[in-house]
């Protein structure tokens, strides 16, 4: 629906009046009128403070970030903290019920990287995306990283979590890198698509996705989300989204070519990534 939303121009671009492109596209036209109303002031700092908590506290659920809310003067109900947490694409890790009723089943596939040895640049890609909140609104950043080296071969920013972005990602990625051997994914609904799964299937990549409430499934990209947020977006809360991609550009270069990562023995990753690759 939203992909043919965006088909539709407007009158000084199209000889067809909005009326007319709607019927042939087989949309409501109202629909290309409705602006998303954004978060309040007071959700937006909620959204902060429990993106810093699920750092620290990845088992944390509502119950619990509804408590930690309430000590920090927020006094939320658990159905509006369940609601901010979706939007923030935040699920709290642990072991669920009933995980044998999967809901695409043919879009979900096992996970690859148990007892498996990493010994070489791209046999491996993990990719996720996170929450990035601004001094006003929010964004979401997808990464790609390269298990063996730690190197960042992909990022993108946006302010929706359609599967176009991901795959757009990824799709840069390999045009700049080569493509990996494996992809390891969360079970997301940007992965689990035929967008995603048929694109990876073409080109002959191999998927993984972790299992629901693993923690250490994909926790190199994990590890990379606290660096980064730590480091730098948290220290600096962007004004917008031009101000947040330049701070995220300037990290990753300094992440990728400058500092030594002790997971890797001290070395720098494109010093790993490059040396083999």
């Amino acid at each position: 629906m939203k992909e043919r939303e965006q088909l539709v121009e407007n009158r000084q671009k199209s000889k067809l009046s909005i009326r007319k492109q709607s019927n042939l596209l087989s949309i409501h036209r109202s629909n290309l009128y409705y602006k998303k109303v954004g978060e309040s002031a007071e959700n937006l700092e909620i959204m902060q403070l429990m993106d810093k908590h699920n750092l620290e506290h990845p088992t944390h659920g509502v119950l619990r970030m509804q408590d930690f809310l309430e000590a920090q003067g927020f006094f939320v109900n658990e159905k509006r903290i369940r609601r901010l947490l979706r939007k923030m694409n935040i699920m709290a890790i642990y072991p669920k019920r009933n995980l044998s009723k999967p809901g695409d089943v043919k879009y979900k596939y096992p996970y690859l990287l148990r007892n498996l040895t990493i010994d070489r640049p791209n046999q491996v890609w993990e990719i996720d995306i996170t929450y990035v909140a601004m001094q006003k609104g929010f964004m979401y950043l997808t990464a790609i990283i390269d298990v063996y080296s730690r190197y960042i071969v992909g990022w993108s920013l946006s302010n929706s979590l359609v599967a176009e972005n991901s795959l757009n990602t990824l799709k840069e990625a390999i045009l700049a890198h080569g493509k990996p051997e494996i992809m390891n994914s969360d079970q997301g609904s940007q992965f689990t698509c035929a967008l995603w799964v048929e694109y990876l299937k073409d080109e002959g990549i191999k998927i993984s996705m972790d299992g629901k409430g693993r923690a250490l499934d994909n926790i190199y990209i994990e590890r990379f989300w606290r660096t980064i947020k730590q480091d730098c977006l948290y220290l600096r809360p962007a004004s917008d989204g031009k101000e947040l991609y330049k701070h995220i550009l300037d990290f990753m270069k300094l992440y990728n070519t400058v500092n030594t990562h002790q997971g890797i023995n001290r070395e720098i990753p494109i010093n790993r990534y490059k040396m083999v690759a």
